[in-house]
């Protein structure tokens, strides 16, 4: 359904219906006038007063209508996330019929065939937000035809609904050739390595068992340090986000930035692989088979830090950062060995490795 056909700015509109039935009215009055025939005087008065009522039905229905959204779970930014919009008619006199609802949450108008006085209707509705982070909708606008269709009636409903908007994902062909093997690597693509061996050193997650614990380690940086071994090592990635933001660097390389690592764990996490993911203030994880969801809420309300903020880096990890050098792009994969766990190398233009 296209919105172009019947959004406007205003109250009300005069259909092509409408404006033709008024030109009628208006002719039929002056032959009444010119030649005192009541029959005509008595059809101008029933053609008005059907004018009147549309106005007034029209404007009744909508003014009790109150609108609600819910039912929405994963929204992530860029792709139609699934809710429900439920729609009450609080009058006792009207129904309404033939109700548009439009707002610039919703990825396509939602037509209501009709809401009854003192009725609900609840529909199925997919909204689309552009950007991630924490989306407040204010309103929706409700347009109607009802009784007649010589008017085109608006009015604005106030709904208050919060909605957390997962970081854009990619999932084109350029993210299958990210995750393509390297050549000389598809013999050793998911080897375990073995048990024993420390492979790395990373900040301590939420869930994490304490047996993994290196304690000198911990104490001589005072936070907690987990050892990692070269099998745990083969399954599992760690993602660091560096939300700094130099001065004059525009919002959208930051953006794309936080889309890059999204899309990254993203498709370590249909991948079955442990993903920990390293941010300023915390550290998380996903095991595997368990849902990521934490780790996307937090870069959905990631912000630019206008200083550098120091993050401890450990062996293999990915690092997401925006760089102003010549060097680096946005998103590039800082300081990455190739992880032969992945069954993929992430291909990028990799700078001077940190930490």
């Amino acid at each position: 359904m296209s919105s172009a056909a019947f959004e406007f700015n205003g109250v009300v509109r005069f259909t092509k219906i409408g404006t033709t039935y008024l030109a009628a009215t208006m002719v039929l009055a002056i032959s009444a006038i010119n030649t005192g025939n009541n029959a005509l005087y008595i059809g101008v008065a029933l053609m008005l007063g059907s004018l009147l009522l549309s106005g007034i039905a029209s404007k009744g229905g909508l003014k009790h209508l109150h609108a609600e959204i819910g039912g929405m779970e994963e929204v992530w930014a860029g792709r139609p996330a699934h809710g429900t919009l439920r729609v009450r008619n609080e009058s006792r006199i009207w129904n309404v019929r033939d109700v548009v609802i439009t707002s610039e949450a919703l990825a396509e108008p939602v037509l209501l065939a009709e809401v009854q006085r003192r009725g609900t209707v609840e529909v199925d509705a997919a909204f689309l937000f552009p950007r991630r982070g924490l989306a407040h909708v204010h309103s929706v606008d409700s347009y109607t035809r009802y009784p007649f269709g010589f008017f085109l009636k608006k009015r604005r409903l106030r709904v208050r609904s919060e909605v957390l908007v997962y970081p854009r994902v990619s999932t084109g062909e350029d993210v299958r050739e990210q995750f393509r093997p390297a050549p000389g690597e598809e013999s050793v693509a998911n080897l375990p390595g073995p048990g024993s061996e420390i492979h790395s050193f990373r900040e301590y997650a939420r869930g994490d068992s304490l047996r993994h614990v290196h304690w000198k380690k911990s104490a001589s940086l005072g936070r907690w340090i987990m050892k990692q071994t070269e099998a745990e090592s083969s399954s599992s990635i760690h993602v660091l986000v560096d939300p700094y933001q130099p001065q004059g660097t525009p919002d959208d390389e930051l953006e794309q930035m936080i889309s890059s690592a999204a899309t990254l764990i993203y498709h370590a996490v249909q991948r079955d692989l442990d993903v920990t993911l390293s941010l300023p203030s915390t550290t998380l994880r996903a095991r595997q088979n368990q849902s990521a969801s934490p780790l996307f809420r937090a870069l959905a309300l990631l912000e630019a830090s206008p200083v550098p903020v120091h993050q401890f880096v450990e062996r293999d990890t990915i690092v997401f950062s925006v760089m102003t050098s010549s060097g680096a792009k946005t998103g590039d994969l800082l300081g990455h060995e190739r992880d032969s766990s992945l069954g993929t190398g992430i291909t990028g233009d990799p700078a001077s490795r940190r930490g």
